[in-house]
């Protein structure tokens, strides 16, 4: 496996990562003896880091990573864990905890049930609106002295964000959507990260299945599926973004790929300080994912695949209008 930095003051990790939360929760049911399979396959890959959150299936996710790596070297796997999303128990979502207590109660739970006695990378999903960044990353920076933290990475912030919290503290990543049809980083907040030295790990470099090839219309959607309620996947605007998909085929094809190994190609084309999470939860699709990184772009590829997807082309917000309203990257 290729490695990349995570920022210049992380560690190296697989150039790809395994995004997790599939495995518990937002995508309908997902097989248990075969998502630790998918995720030992990862592994053994190189594939390092593993990403969840506190709140993927109530606590499912960090229980599911603890039993995949059970009998396995701790240094084996770079844990991403997001932190600070409030449910209920009918799954509702009801807003965001970033207190500096908060933030120590949620990390001692994670650690229990990871059944490890430090967090990799801990961040914040959201950007609490009612508490300073300056708190929440300092409350963090408290963690990594104690060594149950050993990074502190961002989700989702905007440009003035990052600077407020990498001036508490070394920021080592941003966790934030990136691929063919979500580019938005790319005026600002991107060039602010690499100025600062923050390494980006880009989520939905798959734009939730669109680009993978693999959905088609009239697809039913299990029960628990939040892409019943994306505005990508709406009846007004599926078809569209379903032909995204279809034209980057047709680029895909004579180079003997498939669109989701061009999609995640070009993620991997914009530079080396950024490592998709792929969130495979069955080995056939982990196998085809880690296929992009025998892709080599030239620059001949690169304008097929713009003209094919260009930027701004999908139709619809990546997320329903209540969520956006939680993105300090979309103000």
């Amino acid at each position: 496996m290729i490695t990349r930095p995570l920022g210049t003051t992380g560690p190296a990790v697989g150039a790809l990562g395994l995004g997790c939360m599939g495995m518990s929760d937002l995508y309908g049911p997902a097989d248990r003896t075969e998502s630790v399979a998918t995720i030992h396959a990862a592994l053994d890959a190189g594939l390092t880091v593993l990403d969840t959150g506190d709140f993927y299936g109530m606590g499912h996710n960090e229980l599911l990573i603890a039993e995949a790596l059970r009998g396995r070297a701790r240094e084996q796997a770079v844990i991403s864990v997001k932190f600070g999303a409030l449910r209920d128990a009918g799954n509702n979502w009801l807003g965001f905890d970033a207190r500096p207590a908060a933030v120590k109660n949620f990390a001692a739970y994670t650690l229990r049930r990871l059944g490890t006695d430090h967090i990799d990378v801990y961040r914040p999903a959201r950007l609490d609106p009612e508490v300073p960044i300056e708190d929440t990353v300092g409350a963090i920076a408290e963690l990594v002295r104690a060594g149950q933290v050993r990074h502190i990475g961002l989700s989702e912030v905007g440009a003035e964000t990052l600077r407020r919290a990498a001036a508490v503290h070394p920021i080592v990543d941003l966790q934030i959507e990136y691929s063919l049809i979500s580019r938005g980083i790319e005026a600002e907040i991107l060039p602010v990260c690499r100025e600062l030295g923050i390494g980006v790990t880009a989520y939905g470099v798959l734009s939730r299945g669109l680009l993978s090839g693999h959905w088609a219309a009239g697809r039913p959607m299990p029960a628990g599926d939040f892409r019943a309620h994306s505005p990508r996947f709406a009846p007004e605007n599926l078809g569209h973004n379903l032909s995204l998909a279809e034209a980057l085929r047709a680029v895909a094809e004579p180079r003997g790929a498939t669109p989701a190994q061009v999609a995640i190609a070009w993620v991997l084309h914009q530079g080396q300080d950024i490592v998709p999470l792929v969130g495979a939860r069955r080995r056939e699709r982990l196998t085809e994912a880690i296929g992009a990184l025998d892709l080599e772009l030239s620059d001949v590829d690169l304008e097929a695949i713009e003209r094919a997807v260009p930027a701004d082309a999908a139709a619809g917000a990546r997320y329903p209008e209540p969520l956006m309203a939680h993105l300090d990257s979309e103000r």
